[in-house]
């Protein structure tokens, strides 16, 4: 393969990522390639040492995807995290998938769920004391007030355990590459070690 197929297949792979991000990847690349010239390769020893392009650019995504998960702990930063995991193709990622998505679904009818209780206890608090309820105006504000606080508490613990979630993830997945790691290393050359 050579210098512009390697590069431009890895730039693709690298698509969605911060422009900055994606330059300096491409420009640490260019000087593998820019190295292997001056020590004597050519273009295809080089990019057969630095490995499958589009492996490599799923392999720094994810990584990417990782690091943002721990520098911004929200919702956009979990999803990245998520989608990085998924995209590295492994085969316990894919196990893992249907029980993840099961899950994620289930956290997020929950936190539904919240918002509704939240919404009815709102209608209550502020339209309860004008209906006659049993126990008079008061039982319905307090009632209000404890569907509100309930669902407040409900929502903030689903928050905990959807960042543990992520948090789990994450070990999984730098686990997952620990382990497989050396295993792919034994079918690269020296040089590819080398890369970021």
């Amino acid at each position: 393969m050579t210098r512009v197929d390697f590069l431009a297949r890895l730039k693709s792979g690298l698509a969605g990522m911060p422009i900055g991000a994606q330059a300096e990847i491409l420009n640490d690349y260019e000087r593998h390639f820019d190295d292997g010239k001056a020590a004597g390769r050519t273009e295809a020893e080089v990019s057969a040492a630095l490995g499958d392009p589009d492996r490599l650019a799923r392999e720094l995504r994810a990584e990417q995807g990782l690091k943002r998960w721990e520098d911004q702990r929200n919702p956009s930063s979990a999803a990245a995290a998520i989608f990085a995991l998924v995209g590295l193709g492994a085969l316990d990622i894919i196990i893992l998938l249907p029980l993840l998505t099961a899950v994620v679904s289930a956290l997020a009818g929950l936190f539904v769920g919240a918002i509704g209780v939240f919404i009815a206890g709102g209608g209550v608090l502020a339209i309860g004391p004008f209906t006659d309820p049993p126990g008079g105006p008061f039982a319905a504000v307090l009632l209000g007030l404890g569907m509100m606080g309930g669902a407040v508490f409900g929502a903030a613990i689903l928050t905990i355990l959807s960042i543990w979630l992520v948090n789990g993830l994450v070990w999984f997945a730098r686990l997952h590459y620990r382990l497989l790691k050396p295993a792919l290393d034994q079918h690269t050359t020296p040089a590819q070690g080398a890369r970021p």
